[in-house]
């Protein structure tokens, strides 16, 4: 197996040619035509998880965020990136992400969230020809804002959410993983009255009558992408060795206390 061939597959479920323009989806380090053995499949690109992938003697990492997404000026080490990218490059490990490019299919991110809230009637919530950010759909049956707290923190496993004061009734949930502060007033476009997200400021917390936000972390909002991307990979060739990473579960670099 080589790289090429894992990336193809990566690529057909989500084309690098719909990521957004400050994004660095794709191939950072290695070859296409390196060899890969295994492919490790984590959230970030952290140090830890090169470290997990050479352990397990795997020569590929596949991630939601890229390890690189800005320039970098120095490679020194003692830093999370810097240590990760020294780390890949001396282990020959291929680092691959795919962050927008997962964000804009109805497969990917926000449609994930969707499902997990079981809504009905799921669509993109801005379709640019079958690609776009967000999510949007309706409830098995409506809801006040009060319930619909305790059925997201309940839906997604969380102990504790951020929103705006709770609706009368919400019955059209719009949705977008990761920062999605920028996508509040396409989620009104749609008629939502809930639009939920990640990394919400505060002064976005202040809605007008019948629109309510919530913010669920974003880790939280984005994980599943992880058991996706994995599932793409292992259904494409059924006899790789694809695995998630043993420490999803504790890589969320954000403590709730």
């Amino acid at each position: 197996m080589k790289v090429r061939d894992i990336t193809a597959v990566l690529e057909a479920f989500a084309p690098l040619s719909i990521q957004e323009n400050w994004d660095n989806s794709g191939l950072c380090i290695g070859s296409p035509e390196d060899d890969v053995h295994g492919v490790l499949v984590g959230f970030d690109c952290t140090p830890e998880l090169i470290d997990e992938a050479v352990e397990k003697g795997f020569d590929m990492v596949v991630t939601h965020h890229p390890l690189i997404f800005r320039g970098l000026k120095r490679i020194q080490g003692g830093d999370p990136v810097s240590d990760a990218v020294i780390k890949a490059v001396r282990s020959g490990v291929a680092v691959y992400a795919a962050h927008t490019t997962a964000d804009k299919v109805i497969a990917g991110v926000s449609g994930a969230m969707a499902r997990r809230l079981g809504l009905r009637d799921i669509v993109l919530m801005e379709d640019e020809g079958g690609f776009g950010l967000g999510a949007v759909g309706t409830l098995p049956q409506p809801m006040t804002g009060e319930e619909a707290i305790a059925y997201v923190k309940e839906r997604f496993g969380l102990k504790a959410l951020r929103c705006s004061r709770p609706v009368a009734r919400i019955e059209k949930v719009a949705m977008c993983g990761g920062s999605g502060a920028s996508e509040i007033d396409a989620a009104r476009a749609t008629g939502a009255q809930l639009y939920i997200s990640g990394d919400i400021s505060y002064h976005h917390f202040f809605t007008p009558e019948g629109f309510m936000v919530m913010d669920i972390g974003h880790f939280e909002s984005e994980v599943e992408i992880v058991g996706i991307l994995s599932k793409v990979i292992s259904e494409k060739f059924p006899t790789f060795a694809v695995r998630i990473s043993d420490n999803l579960g504790r890589s969320n670099p954000v403590r709730y206390v």
